[in-house]
């Protein structure tokens, strides 16, 4: 894996255009990019007569070597990722296939049933839904550990993603764990139909040779206070841009060149469309405490500040991630009253006192508003665009139980 080294890319007219509309608040993170550390990727998507669209991105401070955690944006990846990989496994295993996780090292655990599930048992498709609904960290782990480390970072390089690293669960484990992932069964009516053991990684990741120092202090995971910065170097990565990428590459696959693609079924681009705009109230299972798990949890532009029920002619298809002070999302627009369509990707760090693992950052007041004003900002922008051809929006008009 080669570090690419690329200029900051920026867009004149987009930080025009935020800044003329922006509010105050806006306007002083925007003025303070040392501070934030904000990158933004808003993609216009214009179509020609055959309905073929164009993608033109407009950029904002882009800058794939500078680092921002992208917590549970990983998550997007390994979804794709672990579909590619049951397809390479042949038709006896499928994504409903009921998956049981055995444990074989230290900081492992298994999984023989999940009460969430209609079934009463865990399976990928199962693990996905929770992935995307609300970012849920047990399924992640369980679908790392269907990939294993070394099979999931390869899968990824070879798509070109070659700054792209996933080195980690979401759960507390040494580096050395994390290589280790566990033995896992699939079943058909009660009977083993494919066994995968437990597996080693010995991939060499080529970490950047200067470390990536976060903040002043941080908590350690005994309660302590180091003072000193976090370390990030073996961290997971995905820059903004390919995050962006793969988002793309699964909404619009034709769009993107072939070895870019994941190869992925009919019935797997369907599955993800849904379970990537499917809001946890329209969950049977599992169902959702909406009080907790609102319309908007999970959807950081336009609605995630206030709690913001979202209209029924709005599908947001879209991945978000939060994790010490860093703010993500990768999301594709769709408003089908108004034939609107667009993408935007960004990530800001809100982090006041530069105490990180404390819990105390500034989501609330500055975080979750800048990803509302920036959403409805573009919005806005697009719903006043007189476009030659409109967009035909109706494969994305899916079916919820």
């Amino acid at each position: 894996m080669s570090k690419t080294f690329a200029q900051v890319k920026n867009d004149p007219w987009l930080m025009e255009l935020l800044q003329k509309q922006g509010s105050p608040l806006l306007r002083s993170v925007l003025d303070q990019p040392g501070v934030y550390q904000y990158q933004l990727i808003y993609t216009e998507i214009k179509r020609d007569r055959h309905q073929k669209p164009t993608f033109i991105n407009h950029y904002l401070n882009v800058d794939r070597n500078r680092y921002f955690n992208p917590a549970s944006t990983v998550k997007m990846p390994v979804a794709f990722a672990s579909l590619e990989k049951l397809n390479r496994l042949g038709k006896k295993v499928t994504a409903q296939s009921p998956m049981l996780t055995d444990s074989a090292f230290s900081g492992q655990t298994a999984v023989k049933n999940d009460p969430t599930a209609e079934s009463g048992l865990p399976s990928i498709e199962h693990y996905i839904k929770k992935i995307f609904l609300v970012s849920d960290n047990d399924a992640y782990n369980r679908l790392y550990e269907f990939m294993g480390q070394k099979e999931l970072n390869e899968t990824l390089w070879k798509k070109n993603y070659n700054d792209t690293r996933i080195t980690r669960r979401f759960v507390p484990m040494t580096p050395e764990e994390n290589r280790h992932t566990n033995p896992i069964r699939f079943l058909n009516n009660g009977q083993t139909i494919y066994t995968q053991p437990a597996t080693y990684s010995d991939l060499q990741f080529r970490f950047p040779k200067t470390k990536i120092l976060v903040g002043k202090g941080h908590w350690d995971q005994n309660d302590s206070l180091i003072n000193e910065p976090m370390d990030f170097t073996t961290h997971n990565n995905l820059p903004l841009e390919d995050g962006q990428r793969l988002l793309r590459s699964v909404l619009f696959p034709e769009s993107v060149p072939a070895r870019q693609r994941f190869r992925l079924t009919a019935d797997n681009y369907r599955m993800l469309y849904t379970y990537m705009s499917e809001l946890p109230y329209e969950s049977r299972f599992p169902a959702y405490d909406t009080a907790e798990f609102f319309d908007s949890y999970t959807k950081f532009f336009f609605f995630r500040s206030g709690k913001e029920k979202i209209p029924d002619h709005i599908r947001v298809f879209n991945k978000a991630g939060w994790s010490y002070g860093f703010l993500t999302d990768y999301c594709y627009v769709v408003d089908f009253k108004n034939k609107v369509e667009f993408m935007l990707s960004a990530t800001l760090y809100v982090n006041k006192d530069g105490i990180l693992n404390d819990n105390k950052y500034e989501y609330e007041e500055t975080g979750y508003p800048f990803f509302k004003e920036l959403g409805n900002i573009i919005y806005d922008h697009e719903l006043h665009q007189k476009k030659s051809v409109a967009p035909d929006l109706n494969r994305w008009k899916l079916t919820y139980d």
